[in-house]
């Protein structure tokens, strides 16, 4: 479980095809304090460590990505020097400083308008129709791996939804969410409580 707080921004390095992709990231943590076999969110996906090394400061780590979750994020998400939001997993005690987050994309949304607005940015987001029903006005949803709260939320006439967020200057300079602009694609998961009412509400008589 994560809590979609980016506590570090890393980069692809290295991609191999081994089957599965062997992706190869650098980060600016202590390799001591990653275990082999531990989990990361990279860019809101559970990623497992297999291969770590560097210095503290200036480490790497190396994840084996499938081919189930390729399909089911950005087309361009792994390649060399594409830059991504880390999360390592949630331990007992940790303070649940966002919501609770699973690393499992639910969708792939794009991003339908970025504007300044205050020093802050105004993303608007365009996802599809089966994930409308678990994305609600002040509620929380998790984008790239970043825990936000959805300002507004607008159903389009083909079944789509569209909902805004606000992007404060700290996390735009924290995470890769101050990269974005219109057109790009970005990882999504609904909240984990949002999923937990549908299904209850499916089955009430």
């Amino acid at each position: 479980m994560f809590t979609g707080i980016v506590t570090a921004i890393g980069t692809i390095t290295k991609v191999e095809n081994k089957g599965d992709l062997r992706v190869v990231i650098s980060c600016p943590w202590d390799p001591a304090g990653m275990d082999i076999g531990a989990s990361i969110a990279c860019s809101g996906v559970c990623l497992t460590v297999v291969e770590k090394g560097g210095e503290p400061g200036d480490a790497w780590f190396a994840v084996d990505v499938s081919g189930e979750t390729i399909s089911r994020t950005p087309q361009d998400q792994w390649r060399a020097d594409r830059r991504l939001n880390l999360e390592p997993a949630l331990r007992l005690g940790d303070e649940l400083g966002g919501h609770l987050v699973t690393g499992h994309v639910d969708a792939v949304g794009r991003i339908a308008l970025a504007e300044d607005i205050g020093g802050s940015t105004r993303l608007e987001i365009l996802a599809s129709e089966e994930i409308a029903p678990f994305i609600a006005e002040k509620g929380s949803i998790t984008v790239d791996g970043v825990s936000l709260t959805v300002n507004d939320v607008e159903d389009e006439p083909n079944g789509d939804v569209r909902f805004s967020l606000n992007i404060i200057p700290h996390t735009g300079e924290v995470t890769t969410l101050g990269d974005l602009s219109e057109g790009d694609a970005v990882n999504l998961e609904i909240d984990v409580l949002a999923r937990y009412l549908k299904r209850m509400q499916s089955l009430a008589v």
